[in-house]
């Protein structure tokens, strides 16, 4: 007899349970050496498996992209400092692609590409995290653009209309205004539930920080959301911020809110995409970009739309910003994004130079979307202002020459120079849709002709404080959506004319 025949046969079974539970597991996260490191780009060796795009854990806590896969030697985009890496440095798979927090908590913030927090405030509590790179919705999932959104910007909101669900391209010389109408369009979102996201890419910290100043003084930054990759950020990090800014808007759009995204600017964002991809050796194409430049801007800004009812019924307006030199819109990125957009605001230096501001040249300018996205009040004066301002244009040019001009051509020049000193206007200062009908039907009727151009601005207050006083009900109707028929145009242009001789009379009684 052995002495194991002695033990009873029960005595095991504790142990054979514990040992079924107990499978050997195989660490799938396997590591590699960096070969070589600069420039947010790291070229590393030794991983057996790798999926493009994963990302990669260097040590730190810095991640980087996987992205140009070759035998023997990857290609990696750090997000990140490389200043502390070194060769030899370990660094091992996630198993994931990059992903950002989504969700209410981030609201209000200031976050970096990766989505952690920049502005000093506590943790993000997300409700989910989700890929950066997500697929456009398809065609079938989309509803037309119908819904204004309104900019409260004049020259804009009658002349080259936005839509919600729209991407219409904010483009210019440097220093003319740009991010101006950007910023002022997420001020004038204030009470239309709309959310917004600003995305800075390569900027200067003064200038994001003036931005997010302006946000906060016009309490526009508690519905807001701030990404930042700046100009002193890795190269890897200014590529990734518009994908990641518009996960976070999709979060919302998905669930049925209207929310408006501002890419400031994609000229850099494409200028940080060819510094990583000449120093992944990638072949360079026309100026240098990659061959894919195209379609990294069309990826992203196909994400902008408006959602059918079944799929949330959501929209993401997308206003990108790109940068011109010696105002050549003809340049390779400026005709590639205006090919992808929806229609452009064009900022022209010359008009910037006379101080016609905001310096947009609506002759340049276009919204292919149009009167569907407008008010049906505007409709009727846009068509009248843009024939009436383009007449002006052309007849000022002749009339440098110092012609002798016929009574017919001075009125003409006479109304051209008031219609554009109505359009200009004062930065954050927004007007109703019922003001900006108002004040425009007032100098295209001839109205203000009569009014000196240094006067214009105050007989535009006049108009204003008779529409929010003396002409609240065709106001309201005009908000409701109702058309501007003859009667209640004739109704407007007389209420008009009363309260500007209102004032006058007692403008010279005193």
């Amino acid at each position: 007899m052995t002495v194991t025949d002695e033990i009873p046969r029960d005595f095991f079974a504790p142990l054979d349970e514990a040992l079924a539970r107990v499978s050997p597991e195989i660490d799938a996260a396997e590591t590699a050496r960096i070969l070589s490191v600069g420039n947010g780009i790291a070229q590393v060796a030794g991983f057996t498996d790798l999926h493009a795009d994963e990302l990669l854990e260097f040590p730190d806590g810095v991640v980087g992209i996987a992205s140009s896969l070759k035998p023997g030697r990857i290609g990696v985009i750090v997000l990140g400092n490389t200043d502390r890496l070194r060769p030899g440095d370990r660094l091992r798979r996630t198993g994931r692609v990059v992903d950002v927090p989504v969700g209410e908590a981030l609201l209000g913030r200031v976050v970096d590409a990766l989505g952690r927090p920049i502005d000093g405030g506590s943790r993000i509590e997300a409700e989910e995290r989700r890929p950066i790179e997500r697929p456009a919705p398809p065609i079938m999932h989309r509803d037309p653009v119908d819904t204004p959104l309104q900019t409260g910007i004049k020259a804009v909101d009658a002349a080259i209309p936005i839509g919600r669900g729209q991407r219409e391209l904010i483009i210019g010389d440097r220093q003319t205004g740009k991010t101006a109408i950007a910023v002022d369009t997420i001020l004038n979102q204030k009470d239309s539930g709309v959310l917004s996201i600003y995305c800075a890419i390569g900027q200067r910290g003064s200038a994001v920080a003036s931005v997010i100043k302006s946000l906060r003084e016009g309490g526009a930054l508690e519905r807001s959301i701030v990404v930042v990759a700046g100009g002193d950020d890795a190269p890897g990090l200014q590529f990734v911020a518009p994908y990641a800014a518009t996960t976070m808007a999709e979060h919302f759009v998905a669930k049925g809110r209207d929310v408006l995204i501002v890419y400031d600017d994609l000229t850099r964002h494409a200028r940080a995409y060819r510094e990583l991809s000449l120093l992944l050796r990638r072949p360079p194409g026309r100026e240098a970009y990659p061959g894919d430049i195209f379609y990294i801007h069309s990826r992203l800004l196909e994400r902008a739309t408006h959602l059918r009812n079944e799929h949330g019924g959501g929209s993401l307006t997308a206003l990108p910003v790109v940068e011109t030199q010696a105002q050549n819109i003809s340049a390779f990125i400026p005709t590639n994004l205006i090919s992808i957009t929806d229609g452009q605001i064009y900022l022209s230096p010359d008009l910037f130079e006379k101080g016609h501001l905001p310096a947009i040249d609506i002759g340049t300018s276009v919204s292919r979307v149009g009167g569907k996205a407008q008010l049906p009040a505007f409709q009727a004066v846009a068509g009248s202002l843009r024939l009436t301002y383009s007449q002006f244009e052309e007849l000022e040019s002749f009339a440098r020459f110092g012609t002798q001009l016929d009574e017919e051509t001075r009125r003409k020049l006479t109304r051209g120079q008031r219609v554009r000193a109505v359009l200009t206007q004062k930065e954050q200062d927004h007007f109703s849709a019922p003001e900006q009908i108002a004040v425009l039907l007032a100098a295209t009727e001839g109205l203000l002709d009569e009014v000196e151009p240094d006067d214009v601005v105050r007989a535009e207050e006049i108009l204003r404080r008779a529409v929010r006083r003396d002409l609240q009900n065709i106001a309201a109707e005009i908000e409701s959506g109702a058309p501007l028929t003859k009667e209640r145009r004739q109704s407007l242009v007389e209420g008009l004319r009363v309260a500007l001789a209102r004032e006058d009379g007692a403008h010279g009684n005193a």
